[in-house]
């Protein structure tokens, strides 16, 4: 079951104190930029967020999950809670890198 629109416009709506939000359609599930920064997959209406050191104090209880087949295992965030997902994000958002446009390849 793929994510709903609704729902991720759900989740762009409370992260938005994080910073300059947009998302990206794939593979019929969503990725979210945070300062065009990949932060979070929408996948099955469920929010995921890479493991990291820095946000490990923040997300002691949270459960863990795979957002799609072949994935590496992710926390999965509580957005219901705006607060709480704002803080990891605006925690992790600086340590991720901004991605570099891929080369296309010479035929």
């Amino acid at each position: 079951m793929a994510s709903t629109p609704e729902y991720v416009q759900f989740v762009c709506e409370q992260v938005a104190p994080a910073g300059e939000i947009r998302t990206r359609k794939m593979f019929g599930e969503y990725m979210v930029y945070v300062n065009e920064k990949p932060l979070l997959l929408v996948c099955d209406n469920t929010v995921y967020i890479r493991i990291h050191d820095a946000i490990s104090p923040f997300m002691a209880d949270a459960q863990r999950g795979l957002p799609y087949v072949g994935a590496k295992e992710h926390y999965v965030l509580d957005i219901e809670n705006a607060q709480h997902a704002v803080n990891v994000i605006t925690t992790l958002e600086p340590l991720v890198p901004i991605p570099t446009p891929r080369k296309k390849k010479a035929k």
